[in-house]
């Protein structure tokens, strides 16, 4: 695990204040303990006050090191109620509905991220994927630059029998659906940022295809290069290759053969699936069949980082989501 150890330790540099709504559940707490403890970020957590100290008592995990704001007795809740209409009364929030809301951990922990009391939030092991979106787009929204928000997955490739071993960007494997071109260049874009940021990269991004180099031809090839060539616009001094397989886009040697005017050739770090289907799809293959480590799906695009957990999250998973969130909210505050 060197790679994700790298990630840790860079983590560790610049640790950020990350706060978790799901603290009654023994894997976020435990999570949330440890990396408090090691340094990798400074913990919050958002819920029943008398039931996470229970949860702690029950589990040996000392907590007296972490933040616990509980939605029903906090100071901050007034504060986060104006906060709360000013992002919501134009979609016909009332106040008393507001009150409401600010009771359910993931409302209060989001809104404490966007009020600036937390630097990023992880949610998830609990809440449903759609809940945790939902949350982040409404109440935390967009940055400023980004186009739509999407989601990545960090894969490392650490096992003998991987053709390279570092990590890569799989995107987007766990939220936009059916993007069009220009939504498609959005998610090339943010993972060549993510790439950039998360792995210390120069990003080289394949635009997967059934096709490479125009080796077929169907509306779908078209969007996959009309979207490439958005890209290349915005980003101009990035290797791209337009329409390419994934046994070119990964492999030096068939490179060679299927694309004689690669730029990639065979090396990419940041894979952009063409819909939804195929990135989700090729994540579980990739994990399940090929050993490789999946960290995800997490966030791109949003003007404070929140990141969304599987429900069937270890502990491990949710440290490692946690470093990453850490990560991501460091590098907001200084780019």
């Amino acid at each position: 695990m060197q790679l994700l150890n790298h990630l840790i330790q860079a983590a560790k540099k610049n640790p950020a204040r990350i706060v978790v709504c799901e603290a009654t559940d023994p894997r976020i707490l435990t999570a949330a303990c440890r990396a408090h403890q090691h340094g990798l970020a400074k913990m919050t957590m958002v819920g029943d006050s008398q039931a996470i100290q229970h949860c702690a008592a029950e589990h040996d995990l000392d907590i007296q090191e972490l933040t616990l704001e509980d939605p029903m007795l906090s100071a901050k809740r007034p504060e986060l109620h104006q906060a709360l209409l000013a992002r919501r009364a134009a979609k016909g929030m009332t106040p008393a509905q507001a009150d409401q809301a600010l009771n359910d951990p993931l409302c209060f922990a989001t809104l404490l991220t966007h009020c600036g009391y937390a630097d990023g939030a992880v949610a998830g092991a609990v809440y449903s994927t759609a809940d945790v979106v939902r949350s982040a787009l409404q109440l935390i929204g967009k940055a400023p630059e980004a186009r739509l928000v999407s989601s990545f997955f960090l894969m490392f490739l650490d096992k003998a029998h991987h053709p390279a071993h570092h990590g890569v960007i799989f995107t987007d494997c766990g939220l936009v659906i059916d993007p069009n071109e220009e939504e498609l260049a959005a998610i090339a874009i943010a993972g060549a940022e993510s790439a950039q940021h998360l792995l210390q990269v120069e990003p080289r991004i394949a635009m997967l295809s059934f096709s490479s180099a125009g080796s077929a031809q169907h509306p779908a090839v078209t969007k996959v290069i009309q979207a490439a060539q958005r890209v290349k616009a915005a980003l101009p001094g990035v290797a791209i290759d337009e329409d390419v397989q994934f046994d070119a886009a990964i492999i030096p040697e068939i490179a060679a053969k299927k694309l004689k005017n690669s730029q990639v050739k065979g090396q990419a770090n940041v894979f952009v699936f063409p819909n939804l289907e195929a990135g989700n799809i090729g994540y579980k293959i990739a994990e399940r069949l090929g050993g490789v480590t999946a960290i995800g799906p997490l966030l791109q695009g949003l003007a404070k980082p929140l990141n969304d957990l599987s429900r069937g999250c270890s502990t491990e998973d949710i440290y490692y989501v946690i470093a990453i969130t850490s990560l991501q909210a460091h590098i907001k505050m200084v780019t």
